[in-house]
């Protein structure tokens, strides 16, 4: 039986906050002694060109992860904070495929609209933007309608990222 691995998976919409409450939260268990790593499941998934329906993407991507899990166990990594839009209940499953021992705890990071769309307009200047503002949208109902979460965290406006990955933390009792 493989060792216990608690991962916490970060998800929300584009613009949500994933990888800014990712870095945080990394910050904050590196205060408190905790070991753990992090990873940003879209850097895992890149290549070009894309299909236009992303299975493909997905599926390396969780190759690439079931690939490079053992090295952090190697070194006895038990935690991992991992940004990722888990729009599925499929997904949590294939999560637990390619991190044998893993118990995933869903965090659904939550802002509104009008606020992800400043923080997408910022990020993401180029070419693309119309797309992303537009999929942001869509999935923010998405992931509302599929309720897949654990728990809920407000990243909105006027919210630290530190008290957001507190937060995080907390409900998922790893601080």
């Amino acid at each position: 039986m493989p060792a216990r691995v608690r991962l916490l998976l970060i998800s929300g919409s584009m613009g949500a906050g994933k990888t800014t409450i990712m870095g945080e939260a990394s910050d904050l268990l590196q205060e408190a002694g905790v070991a753990h790593a992090i990873l940003d499941f879209d850097c895992l998934t890149c290549y070009a060109p894309q299909p236009p329906d992303q299975t493909a993407a997905a599926d390396l991507g969780f190759r690439n992860l079931a690939s490079i899990w053992p090295n952090y166990r190697a070194l006895g990594v038990e935690r991992l904070l991992l940004a990722s839009v888990v729009e599925e209940r499929a997904d949590v499953e294939r999560y637990r495929q390619a991190i044998p021992g893993a118990e995933p705890v869903v965090c659904r990071l939550t802002a509104p609209v009008a606020t992800m769309h400043g923080r997408l307009r910022q990020r993401e200047p180029g070419i693309w933007q119309a797309k992303f503002l537009a999929r942001s949208t869509a999935l923010d109902g998405i992931l509302r309608a599929a309720a897949l979460e654990d728990f809920v965290v407000d990243n909105g406006p006027g919210r630290s990222s530190t008290d957001a990955a507190h937060e995080m933390l907390a409900a998922a009792g790893w601080l």
